[in-house]
């Protein structure tokens, strides 16, 4: 007796929820339950991704040019410095002799140009007041007035040779210290006082130094999105570490030439930062939106409105609460929203539908 009335109290629940289902469907109007969107005005900015680092423009990885004792490290890291400051000195007494000694070498050779000059000058005078008629010692004075100028364009010869060791001197003595390229920020230092400097060690920077100017992004581009991205166009660079900060840039270079990364071809840019936030790093990650077209207040819907191809796109517009197809005509593309050309106007509403309808009727704009 109980389940028989546990039972019918269980379908009369069933059939009062039928019947609420119809009376609410019927008073329920079609537009109530279509979900719709207004035509809008508004902007169409496409654009490509390019994922990438930061880095400075001067970078430099600096090191001794020979062996030797660091005697002097004269800055520290996060110095700034100017160009052609020193950073950092060897101890090298036998580079500092051979200066001393081809600098030596240089003004004896210089005398000895003067000397040799003179002694070609005396010959010449010679040979003039021997004067006509011809004599026998008159071939002997020719004689000698070719060995002096012989000797005179030798001693010439011996002070560039002189000058030229003097050079290879000094280039010497200036790579047993180091010294800035160009005005940066000490970045960082591997070496210091009293540390002996081998023929290993070489190979390796001692001080690296940065740019503390000019910031650029260096990214990649996807084979499929190359073609679009042109020198001087804007973009729009964000990095990971500072999320809520946005550098506009220009792309400076796309590379002509691909790298494949498993299985796909990207191409190299560079693109250069046009405005300064503070906490920019080098090395930082980033991405850079690059604008390949943009178009300002037009017509707009969702993508996801759009049905029919791609040749014959439409939408359904809702009008006096009845449903209507129309045919449209279709500009610009962000991935999300689409410019209409014709079909439409601002406040239309165009009927999103739902989605297993999408599934078999959208073309493809998602």
């Amino acid at each position: 007796m109980k389940r028989r009335r546990i039972l019918i109290i269980t379908i009369c629940l069933v059939v009062i929820g039928i019947v609420l289902g119809v009376v609410l469907t019927r008073g329920t109007s079609p537009e109530s339950t279509l979900t719709t969107v207004n035509v809008t005005r508004g902007d169409i900015v496409k654009t490509v991704f390019v994922d990438g680092s930061l880095e400075v423009s001067h970078k430099a990885y600096l090191s001794f040019g020979v062996t030797g004792t660091v005697t002097e490290v004269l800055v520290e890291e996060g110095n700034n410095v100017t160009e052609d400051q020193v950073l950092a000195r060897l101890d090298a007494p036998s580079l500092e002799s051979s200066v001393e000694m081809a600098e030596l070498q240089v003004e004896i050779a210089k005398e000895q140009v003067k000397a040799a000059r003179a002694q070609y000058e005396m010959a010449l005078i010679k040979l003039d007041e021997d004067g006509p008629p011809p004599s026998p010692s008159e071939d002997i004075l020719e004689q000698q007035v070719d060995a002096a100028k012989a000797s005179w364009e030798m001693a010439k010869l011996n002070l560039k040779i002189a000058k030229l060791n003097l050079e290879t001197a000094e280039l010497n003595l200036e790579k047993a210290q180091i010294v800035a390229p160009f005005d940066g920020m000490v970045a960082d230092i591997t070496i210091s006082e009293e540390q002996e400097i081998s023929a290993a060690a070489l190979a390796s920077p001692a001080i690296t130094l940065v740019g503390t100017g000019e910031i650029q992004m260096r990214g990649l581009i996807d084979e499929i999105d190359v073609a679009l991205v042109k020198v001087g166009q804007a973009a729009n660079i964000t990095v990971d570490a500072l999320p809520d900060e946005t550098v506009e840039g220009t792309v400076a270079f796309v590379s002509p030439t691909g790298t494949t990364l498993i299985g796909v071809v990207y191409y190299e840019t560079t693109i250069t930062l046009e405005g300064s936030v503070e906490g920019l790093r080098d090395g930082m990650t980033a991405t850079a939106e690059v604008i390949i077209e943009r178009r300002d207040d037009v017509l707009v819907i969702p993508n996801r409105a759009l049905q029919g191809t791609l040749d014959a796109p439409k939408v359904v517009v809702l009008v006096d609460g009845q449903e209507e197809e129309r045919n449209i005509t279709l500009g610009l593309s962000d991935g999300i929203d689409t410019e209409v050309l014709a079909g439409l106007e601002e406040g239309e509403k165009v009927v999103i539908p739902a989605y297993e309808e999408r599934q078999g009727r959208f073309f493809g704009m998602m």
